[in-house]
Order: structure tokens, then sequence, then C-alpha cells
């Protein structure tokens, strides 16, 4: 089957070929199969990412379990009849684990 087209629709098909181009080349398609190509770079790659995101979640973990604990420290000094009791028995068992690992 021979397709024949004019000079209007092959610049509109070379206009759509420089955009997907263009796309791809943003995408960075090339380095993506560049590092495909390179398995012990990927898992590299992935193992420092792994890391920095466990290492930014025990940081972020310890820093809201901390503000926690001292808020929960300070409604007890409080001394609210219902709530204070228990929020000092949490804290109470808080600083035993503490000391118990530390």
């Amino acid at each position: 089957m021979i397709l024949i087209i004019n000079r209007k629709q092959a610049n509109s098909l070379f206009k759509k070929f420089t955009e997907v181009e263009r796309k791809l080349e943003r995408a960075n398609l090339a380095e993506f199969m560049q590092l495909l190509q390179k398995p012990t770079r990927l898992i590299f790659l992935n193992f420092l990412s792994g890391l920095a995101r466990g290492f930014g979640i025990a940081i972020g973990l310890t820093i809201i379990a901390s503000l926690f604990i001292l808020l929960l420290s300070r409604l007890a000094n409080l001394n609210l009849p219902v709530i204070g009791k228990f929020i000092a028995d949490l804290v109470r068992i808080v600083n035993h684990h503490l000391k118990l690992y530390s």
C-alpha cells in the first residue's frame, strides 16, 4: 500500500515528531536507558534512596514522638482530674522504657 501525503501533512507530521522528541528529551529517557543498562548502579542508587528515606522517617518520628510526650507531660502537670492520671501513667511508662533501653 502506497501512502501519498502532501506538503501540509508532511509539515504537520514533522512538527509532531519534533514535539515528541522534545518531550522525550525532557523526560531524560536516554539517561534512564543508560541506568537500566547498568543494574549495579541502579541497585546502588535505590539503596541510597532507601537509606535516606529510612533516616528521614526515623528523625521525623523521633521529633514528633518527643513533642507528643512533651505535650502529654505538660498536660499531666496541669492536674486535670480524669485525663491527668491517665497521662501521668502513660508518661511514667514511657520514661520507664526509656530508662530500660538507654
